[in-house]
């Protein structure tokens, strides 16, 4: 059954810009990146799965642009806003022509059955 996605319509008018408002220039960091680059990688220090990310792309000769925020030990905050804002709890964060893919396995299971290619066609 899939993860059920909270109604906007129920969260309450006068925390709506609180929410808006937590760290907004992480997002627009990472919407201007998806913009300007067809495969976008977001990571982080110490986390060894956006390192083998960036290996599988890199054996697979495709580029990308990599942003990377804080460690285990800092930037947490700014970290979760990227993933209230995708919905997606870990990283690395994984972008192909503006659409979320997942993560790390993600991409290996994609690049394994050809699909990756497709996607970036």
């Amino acid at each position: 059954m899939p993860r059920a996605l909270f109604d906007e319509s129920k969260v309450h008018p006068a925390i709506r810009e609180k929410i808006a408002g937590f760290h907004p220039e992480m997002i627009a960091e990472a919407t201007a990146a998806i913009a300007a680059h067809p495969v976008v990688v977001i990571g982080m220090k110490q986390n060894p799965y956006p390192k083998r990310a960036k290996k599988a792309l890199a054996a697979h000769g495709t580029a990308f642009h990599y942003l990377e925020y804080g460690s285990y030990l800092g930037d947490y905050r700014k970290r979760l806003a990227l993933k209230m804002w995708t919905g997606w709890s870990t990283f690395p964060m994984i972008f192909v022509k503006g659409t979320l893919i997942g993560g790390a396995e993600d991409l290996e299971a994609l690049l394994a059955s050809g699909d990756f290619d497709k996607l970036l066609a």
